[in-house]
């Protein structure tokens, strides 16, 4: 979608963040799946809380696991996570009804410090470093899936709300248990020195002080399923988005092939690379804090490009028509820049990496063909954006930021640059004539793959 809103640069920016965070939600479910198993394994954590040597190996080993299933086709496996979306709703609804209704303390959300006692700063950080937006984000295989729905101007919009709805509700039912069932003993040193050294963790310990043991094994036994298939799944996704991304040249043309199965091999094995590469050189937390800031940057351009869309293809029929698109798309690319923002400034160096590393990969594959083919004017909004976001976020107090620029009036200039970008990006979509010739290059592309029908 960016390549023809927007140009070569624009398409393969946001292909390469998503594809980087698309990597590492494989380490962090591969994780997930060794961090319910402690009580198992406890070998497979050292005294520091991280993988040890051999917990690293079998994360590897996993992962290898979920790399070779995928190459002989993901339909089975795609059956199986419809299947067990069910025990990933039933169970965590269940344990939180179980919670709330044996145990609830309300003078929990009073004393101890009171309400929010980390104040503005501790929500806003939680939602992108906490884990809010990566177990609120499935909605993307909505949007990934769209173009298959057989009735997109209703069953898009229902999926999205209810999905985001369904989230919600479980999400925070489980938070409201937990914050109301801690007893004395556990606050009495107040709310940042809450821990659970134990081999439970925080709900199963929760569930094991209110009496319901039945649970426990119940709750840790579907947690390793869910990530186990969730991992699976992820791995099997993004080895198509490493095709597309070769397709679109910035990967290299080998990774275009497919095995007889219709699988892309060496996308599987590259990506299996990359995620293994995530366990040794960054903690569990900033992988979920790069998880979350690079997907959500790759989410940037599509208000973008509906308003871009609107002005190229004025006349086609819509299935769907998102209302108030201007002012929705606005408000949605502000968001989403602020979920970036409060990553931090750390998460914000990791990020820049990627996009340095990325970058370099582009001019290189670009660099025997010519620099002409590829679309600067229309990628030149991403340029004062980035660096607004790393400037921004280097003066802010997320994450090791310098301090200079309090909670607050940091919402307010994150708030500005993204409008101003935002009204900047869609005035530099491409042009009518460049957008008539890509449209006319793909639907030639089509015909030679799937044949003109003769």
């Amino acid at each position: 979608v960016p390549h023809f809103s927007h140009g070569s640069v624009v398409s393969m920016t946001m292909g390469w963040t998503a594809w980087v965070g698309y990597n590492t939600t494989a380490t962090i479910e591969v994780e997930a799946v060794l961090r319910y198993s402690k009580s198992l394994a406890p070998w497979l954590y050292g005294s520091d809380g991280l993988l040890s040597p051999a917990g690293l190996a079998v994360a590897c080993v996993l992962l290898a696991v979920f790399t070779v299933l995928n190459a002989f086709g993901v339909r089975f496996f795609a059956r199986l996570n419809t299947a067990l979306t069910w025990v990933k709703i039933l169970v965590p609804a269940g344990l939180a009804a179980v919670i709330l209704t044996s145990e609830f303390r309300y003078a929990n959300f009073s004393e101890y410090g009171g309400f929010a006692p980390e104040g503005l700063k501790g929500i806003l950080s939680a939602i992108s470093t906490g884990g809010v937006i990566f177990a609120l984000i499935g909605f993307r295989h909505v949007i990934d899936m769209a173009g298959e729905a057989r009735n997109p101007k209703v069953n898009v919009p229902l999926a999205l709300v209810i999905s985001l709805v369904v989230c919600l509700l479980i999400y925070g039912g489980l938070q409201l248990a937990f914050l109301g069932a801690l007893d004395q003993s556990q606050l009495k040193q107040g709310w940042a020195a809450l821990s659970f050294p134990g081999e439970l963790g925080p709900m199963a310990a929760l569930a094991t002080a209110v009496g319901a043991l039945w649970i426990v094994s119940i709750l840790d036994s579907s947690a390793r399923i869910s990530s186990f298939a969730s991992a699976l799944v992820s791995v099997g996704s993004n080895a198509r988005l490493g095709l597309a991304m070769a397709q679109n040249g910035l990967f290299p043309k080998f990774m275009e092939t497919l095995s007889a199965r219709g699988v892309p091999l060496f996308a599987l094995l590259i990506n299996f690379v990359v995620s293994a590469l995530f366990f040794f050189i960054l903690p569990f937390n900033e992988v979920l804090a790069l998880n979350t800031s690079s997907i959500v940057l790759s989410f940037v351009v599509g208000p973008v490009a509906v308003l871009a869309f609107r002005q190229l293809m004025a006349d086609a029929p819509r299935a769907f028509v998102l209302p108030a698109a201007p002012v929705t798309g606005c408000l949605a690319f502000v968001v989403a820049s602020l979920i970036i923002y409060w990553s931090g400034w750390d998460t914000m160096l990791h990020l820049g990496v990627c996009l340095v590393i990325g970058f370099l990969l582009m001019i290189y594959r670009n660099s025997r063909g010519g620099f002409d083919s590829l679309d600067w004017r229309e990628a030149a909004w991403l340029a004062p954006y980035l660096a607004g976001l790393v400037l921004i976020s280097w003066l802010g107090s997320f994450g090791g930021g310098a301090g200079y620029l309090p909670v607050g009036p940091d919402i307010a200039v994150v708030s500005a640059l993204a409008v101003a970008v935002y009204i900047l990006a869609v005035r530099l979509r491409l042009r009518q004539d460049k957008f008539d010739l890509y449209m006319a290059e793909e639907k030639a592309d089509e015909r030679m793959e799937y044949g003109d029908g003769a």
